[in-house]
C-alpha cells in the first residue's frame, strides 16, 4: 500500500505530540523551584520511555478490538503490535500513544518538588494501564460510550475528539487525587521560594505545547475542511483565553503576568481540545474568554482549601476539561441538521451525554489513582524525607543541579552534610586549607 497525504500527517502530527512532552518539562521545570527543574523535566521524559514501551506491548491493545466487558481490549490481541505488522494501523498506534504519554506527564505538576522519582516510574505503567487505556476504549475504541455502546445507547452519544475526558479530566482528576496522598510541600503558601524560578521556560514550554497541540488536535482530521475548522479553534480559543486570564489577572491581583498569559494559553488549549471539530470559531472565542478567566480564579482555590497543587494541574486541566467538555452541551454544532447543543435548538441530550462522561472519567480516574497511590505511598513511599526535599529533589533524587551556582562561589545548603567537591571551596576561598575547611551552609531556591 503506498503511504498517502494522511498517512504523512498522522505521522508528522504524532512527532508534534510527542514534542510536547519535554515541552511539558520545560514548562513545569521554569514552573518549580530551581532546585527541582531537572526532576519535573525527568518525570516528562521518564513517562514517555515507559509509556512508550507500554504502548506497543500491551497499551494499544487494550485501546482497540474485541472489548471486555465494553471496558477496555483484550491485552494479549495485539500484545508487541505483532498483528499490526505491515499494516498501516502502526502509525494510528504510533499516534495514539503520544497522547498516552502526556496525558500521565501531566499529572506529574501537581507533586513537584517532593515526589520520589522511583514511585513516579512506578506509578507511570500502572496508572496509563488502568485508567487511560480503559478510558480510551470506551470513548474511543469501540466500548461503552463509543457507539453503540451501553452508556452511549442509554445517554447519548458522547463528544470528544481529541481527548477532553480521556486526556484532560483524567489526568486533572489524578492529579488531584495524588496531591492529596503526597501531601503539602514545606512551606506550602507561606515560602516565597516556591515562585517560579525561570518564566523564560515557561513561555517557552507553552509555546511548544501551543505547537504541538495542533497536531494534537488535527492530527485524525479526515477531511479538508474539518482540519480547516480545527485549525482555527485551536488557534483563537487560546488566544482568547490567553486575553481574558490577563484582563482577569489585572482586575484581581493588579498585574498581568507572563505566567498568566502562559498559562491563559494552556487553559484555552485544554478547554478546546474536546470540541475542536464541532464548534464554529465565534463559540470557540466564548468558549476561551470563559475558560481562561474561570481558570484564573480556580488556580487560587487551592490556598483556600490546602491542597498544594504545585503548578496548577488541576486548576487549568481538571477546570478547563470540565469545562469544555460540559460547553459541547450548549455549542456542539448540529450535524446534517440534526443534533446540536442547546443554543443550536438541539434539546438537553448532548449535554446528558457531556455530563454522563464527565462523571464516569471522574469516578474511574479519582478512585483508580487513589488506590495506586496509597498502595505506593504504603509500601515504597511517595515523598522524599524532609532533609531531601529541603536540599532539593534534583540533588537528593538525581544527583544533579541544573545551575552551576557553586561555580560562580555562590554558598552551599547542605544538611545533609555532604561536603562539596575541593574544586568549588578551592574557587570559593583559595587562602584556606581545604583540607580543614568545613562544608559551608547557605540556602539557594
Amino acid at each position: 500500500m503506498e503511504i498517502t497525504a494522511q498517512h504523512v500527517w498522522m505521522m508528522i502530527a504524532a512527532a508534534m505530540v510527542l514534542l510536547m512532552t519535554p515541552g511539558l518539562g520545560l514548562f513545569y521545570g521554569g514552573m518549580t523551584r530551581a532546585k527541582a527543574a531537572l526532576n519535573m523535566i525527568m518525570m516528562s521524559f521518564i513517562s514517555a520511555g515507559i509509556v512508550g514501551v507500554v504502548w506497543v506491548l500491551w497499551g494499544y491493545s487494550m485501546t482497540t478490538g474485541e472489548g471486555i466487558l465494553g471496558i477496555f481490549g483484550n491485552p494479549f490481541a495485539n500484545f508487541g503490535l505483532q498483528n499490526l505488522m505491515g499494516s498501516p494501523d502502526l502509525i494510528k498506534a504510533g499516534f495514539s500513544a503520544t497522547f498516552a504519554i502526556i496525558t500521565v506527564a501531566l499529572i506529574s505538576g501537581a507533586i513537584a518538588d517532593r515526589a520520589k522519582f522511583s514511585a513516579w516510574a512506578v506509578f507511570v505503567p500502572l496508572w496509563v494501564t488502568l485508567v487511560y487505556c480503559p478510558l480510551a476504549y470506551m470513548i474511543w475504541g469501540g466500548g461503552l460510550m463509543s457507539a453503540g455502546g451501553a452508556i452511549t445507547e442509554a445517554f447519548g452519544q458522547v463528544i470528544d475528539f481529541a481527548g477532553g475526558a480521556v486526556v484532560e479530566i483524567s489526568s486533572g482528576t489524578a492529579a488531584l487525587v495524588l496531591a492529596l496522598v503526597v501531601g503539602q510541600r514545606q512551606g506550602f503558601a507561606k515560602d516565597p521560594s516556591h515562585r517560579p524560578h525561570n518564566v523564560p521556560f515557561i513561555m517557552l514550554g507553552a509555546a511548544i505545547l501551543w505547537f504541538g497541540w495542533f497536531g494534537f488536535n488535527g492530527g485524525a482530521a479526515t477531511t479538508a475542511e474539518q482540519a480547516g475548522l480545527i485549525w482555527i479553534n485551536t488557534l483563537v480559543t487560546p488566544a482568547a483565553a490567553m486575553l481574558s486570564w490577563l484582563l482577569t489577572e489585572k482586575i484581581r491581583h493588579g498585574h498581568p503576568t507572563s505566567l498568566g498569559a502562559a498559562s491563559g494559553v494552556v487553559a484555552g488549549l485544554v478547554a478546546i481540545t474536546p470540541s475542536c471539530a464541532n464548534i464554529s470559531p465565534v463559540a470557540a472565542i466564548g468558549l476561551g474568554l470563559v475558560a481562561g478567566a474561570a481558570c484564573c480564579v480556580f488556580v487560587d482555590l487551592k490556598y483556600r482549601f490546602g491542597l498544594d497543587d504545585s503548578l496548577d494541574v488541576v486548576g487549568v486541566h481538571l477546570g478547563a476539561g470540565l469545562i469544555g467538555t460540559l460547553a459541547l452541551g450548549f455549542i456542539a454544532l448540529p450535524v446534517d441538521g440534526l443534533g446540536g447543543g442547546l443554543f443550536y435548538g438541539g434539546g438537553v441530550q448532548q449535554l446528558v451525554a457531556q455530563a454522563v462522561a464527565v462523571v464516569v472519567t471522574v469516578l474511574l480516574s479519582g478512585l483508580v489513582t487513589l488506590v495506586i497511590g496509597r498502595a505506593i505511598h504504603r509500601f515504597i513511599g511517595f515523598r522524599v524525607s524532609h532533609e531531601a526535599e529541603t536540599v532539593g529533589v534534583d540533588l537528593s533524587e538525581h544527583a544533579e543541579t541544573a545551575y552551576a551556582f557553586g561555580e560562580r562561589g555562590a554558598g552551599h545548603f547542605n544538611p545533609l552534610g555532604h561536603r562539596p567537591p575541593a574544586s568549588v571551596l578551592a574557587k570559593a576561598d583559595p587562602a584556606v586549607d581545604i583540607a580543614s575547611r568545613p562544608a559551608k551552609e547557605d540556602t539557594f531556591a
